[in-house]
């Protein structure tokens, strides 16, 4: 993994303030947090910041209201739950810049915190914009980002506020990127990559890059009906984006220039309709009948997929194989995923996963504990994946 300077680096802070940029980011309803699991995440830092006796400013957006102050959108709904998380009080302060900012962040001791209010009242923060990035700077004596999920983002206080003060990677954001080090920067091989997902379209920068950096790729979910047209096999009335079926085509060809295998689906479940309950058939590629819908990868994919797997050191997922949320359409995914699950125990196979869907997959098969490392960074795994320098972790290295 680059060198990039963390807590660990940092002595004494007595006297300092830390502003440390998390991802507060919850999902809420009535004004009440309904998954505080992001909270949870930024406690270590926050706690390790605490015990070398710094203030903690803690920066965080919260949905996006574009650059002007909606009291729907405040972060002070989130400071009491927190205090409770980390068992001391947090205090809140009305603005992220300013006196508001100032004064609250003076009136703390040291190994106190507050939380500042959301960054993204200012159209400065969005927009990067250098004066908005020197007033947030004014605030504190050092920067800790411990949000990787939202370092694929220029933004003044992700990637701006990394250049004016010292820069380091906090707990979360450090446990990221080692993890992420292990999956694609310097893998034990050979590696085996899992891509789903309902369109090849939407990841044509993931595969492309993939294809070069796998030994196997297996694409499953609504994406591998393109490539299977694309290899003149039938997919009936599946979903399919059929003038991609050059791309699919280059695609193969490319991961066979680079000695990476591509596992397609050998068999599929069909059904008429997507639903709980309907009636299936699981048929072998070549078989699909005109009126059939593909909805998730057969038993003998699974399986094949599941003998790669043996053979793996490390093991990267970005999608799930079938519609995992309508059974039986997700008998392939928790097949695959309770599999990986085991060789992780077994074998000390390397897992590593990421993505909305993939997360709830895993969390479905009762797994998501048992990986290596399950990212829940959204945007920035993908893009992180798909080979693209991440603004805010770039900002991090040592200058």
């Amino acid at each position: 993994m680059p060198a990039f300077h963390t807590i660990d680096d940092l002595g004494d802070l007595t006297g300092k303030t830390a502003l440390v940029r998390v991802d507060f980011n919850v999902p809420m309803e009535g004004g009440r947090i309904t998954d505080d699991t992001r909270l949870r995440v930024a406690l270590p830092t926050i706690r390790d910041l605490c015990a070398k006796g710094a203030k903690v400013a803690l920066l965080a957006h919260f949905d996006r209201p574009k650059g002007k102050r909606a009291p729907t959108m405040s972060l002070a709904p989130v400071a009491g739950p927190l205090s409770e998380l980390l068992g001391a009080h947090v205090a809140f302060a009305d603005d992220c810049v300013g006196e508001a900012a100032k004064s609250t962040i003076a009136a703390l001791g040291p190994g106190q915190v507050v939380l500042l209010e959301n960054v993204r009242f200012h159209p400065g923060e969005e927009e990067n914009d250098s004066q908005f990035a020197a007033a947030l700077a004014q605030e504190g004596d050092l920067y800790v980002n411990d949000a990787f999920s939202a370092a694929h983002r220029a933004h003044a206080s992700t990637e701006g506020l990394a250049h004016l003060l010292p820069a380091y990677a906090g707990r979360s954001m450090q446990r990221e990127l080692v993890a992420l080090d292990l999956a694609l920067g310097a893998p034990k091989r050979p590696v085996v990559g899992i891509v789903g997902g309902s369109k090849v379209s939407t990841k044509l920068d993931l595969l492309q890059n993939l294809v070069a950096k796998l030994d196997t790729l297996a694409i499953g979910g609504g994406m591998a009906n393109t490539f299977l047209y694309a290899m003149g096999h039938p997919v009936g009335e599946s979903l399919c984006e059929k003038d991609l079926a050059d791309t699919a085509r280059d695609i193969i060809a490319e991961a066979g220039r680079k000695s990476c295998e591509i596992l397609l689906p050998i068999d599929v479940v069909c059904a008429d309709a997507l639903g709980p309950g309907v009636e299936t058939a699981t048929r072998d590629i070549g078989d699909v009948r005109p009126s059939d819908k593909i909805f998730d990868a057969g038993s003998k994919s699974a399986a094949r997929l599941n003998a790669a797997i043996d053979l793996a050191h490390t093991v990267i997922w970005n999608g799930p194989l079938g519609v995992f949320e309508i059974p039986p359409f997700d008998a392939a995914t928790v097949s695959v995923a309770r599999h990986t699950a085991e060789r992780v125990k077994s074998a000390g196979l390397i897992a590593v996963a990421g993505g909305g869907d993939t997360v709830a997959a895993l969390h479905a098969a009762g797994v998501a504990d048992d990986f290596s490392f399950v990212s829940t960074a959204g945007g920035a795994f993908l893009e992180w994946m798909e080979g693209k320098a991440l603004p805010g972790v770039e900002a991090l290295r040592p200058r």
